[in-house]
């Protein structure tokens, strides 16, 4: 999915004109991973040597990289405003893309005044409101996570007719008229969490998985790239009979609603022996109520996602199978980038932008950073989250944990 491509300046300037027709709008996303020539922006008067060549595997963990974009920092005029959508969904925004946004801009050079990072705290009307004052303010680019595609296609058509342009994070907004999309590969994620439902059915001795299969928020993109990617690891094993599909809730992102869902299918069909839920806040409550159910750990496959502190502990205690983590330090530092591009008017290289995803709503394929994910089990949980200090060995391995911390090898 990262292929590392280096752009020289004159292909820069040759693929100019392609690159303003692919920056138009975007839909119900698929997302392919090909490198592509180049996208995005307009390029300036710069020479090759100066050009940064920033790749989609260039950033660190110490967010060292990000000082390779110094030059540009300085040259680019205008504010990059983040709107974050809430604190809701995830703890991951403010415990983590907020802060490592922001560092990932002081890294690169911009000076304080010239970045903020603001959360919709899950209003439509404040994060549209928000993307009009950022602009009056002075914003050229502007980098959202939109709550839904309705209130990002505003966004981005009011960007678009005050000349400032869009960076889609984390969710692609269908419909919309961004620049570019950041974000991990969606529909691998999906997979990630039907083959580790698979994997944990079998290592749990679950022969023959009667599921519950839970979704997102419908209008959510990303949850249908996650269902994409799951459906295609669990939709043969529901074909070929071994495996049944009980029930299929509507779908959201809100934990209290999205037990409701689970315990009204789980009382519907007392046969369920396994749920795939596709993040750990949903997960949570669901096995709160089956611990309270009296459900023995390592017998009733749970999945999750976003390595949240809770997740890897449900983990660790053997009611939560694993969770695909998605080092989020990775696409603040690649949002960060694109934006200081688009800010200084320079096309970002092949190398960064190494993948697209088709917005089927608009019918328009749009240039992507696409990165990695990764499935967490105890196995590698030290190799990953603790080593990226995602969560600390101290936050994860509190009194009830450590002998299932110690067993994992992981130390406080």
């Amino acid at each position: 999915m990262r292929i590392i491509k280096k752009l020289a300046f004159t292909s820069v300037l040759a693929t100019t004109a392609l690159v303003v027709a692919a920056c138009g709008s975007s839909g119900t996303a698929t997302t392919t991973s090909p490198s592509v020539s180049s996208t995005g922006g307009s390029t300036g008067a710069s020479t090759a040597a100066a050009l940064p060549q920033t790749s989609a595997t260039s950033f660190k963990r110490d967010f060292s990289s990000m000082a390779d974009l110094k030059p540009l920092a300085a040259k680019g005029t205008g504010k990059i405003q983040v709107i974050l959508p809430d604190t809701v969904t995830s703890a991951r925004y403010t415990e983590f893309d907020a802060p490592y946004l922001e560092k990932a801009f002081a890294a690169a050079g911009l000076p304080s005044d010239q970045f903020s990072v603001q959360n919709a705290q899950g209003s439509d009307a404040t994060q549209l409101t928000d993307a009009q004052s950022a602009i009056s303010a002075g914003a050229k680019v502007l980098v959202v996570d939109p709550l839904d595609s309705g209130v990002g296609a505003k966004i981005e058509s009011y960007a678009k007719e005050h000349g400032a342009q869009v960076v889609d994070y984390d969710r692609l907004t269908l419909g919309g008229q961004r620049a570019y999309y950041v974000s991990f590969d969606n529909v691998n994620v999906g997979k990630l969490i039907g083959n580790g439902l698979v994997s944990c059915a079998t290592a749990w001795g679950v022969t023959k998985p009667n599921v519950i299969v839970m979704t997102g928020d419908p209008t959510d993109n990303n949850a249908t790239l996650f269902a994409k990617g799951y459906n295609s690891v669990l939709n043969p094993l529901f074909s070929s009979g071994g495996w049944t599909k009980v029930a299929e809730p509507a779908g959201t992102w809100d934990p209290p609603t999205a037990v409701t869902e689970f315990t009204q299918a789980f009382t519907a069909h007392s046969n369920t022996n396994a749920v795939l839920v596709p993040n750990d806040e949903n997960a949570a409550p669901i096995i709160t109520y089956l611990k309270n159910h009296n459900t023995k750990p390592k017998t009733f496959p749970v999945t999750g996602q976003d390595a949240t502190l809770v997740g890897l502990q449900n983990i660790l205690s053997g009611y939560q199978c694993g969770t695909a983590y998605k080092p989020i330090y990775l696409e603040a530092q690649a949002a960060a980038a694109l934006a200081i591009y688009l800010r200084a008017g320079v096309t970002p290289p092949a190398g960064l932008v190494n993948g697209t995803t088709q917005d089927t709503k608009s019918n328009v394929t749009v240039p992507s950073v696409l990165l990695t994910p990764e499935w967490v089990t105890t196995q590698n949980m030290n190799s990953t989250v603790i080593a990226d200090q995602f969560v600390t060995a101290s936050q994860l391995c509190t009194s009830s944990f450590t002998a299932a911390c110690t067993t994992a090898g992981i130390t406080p």
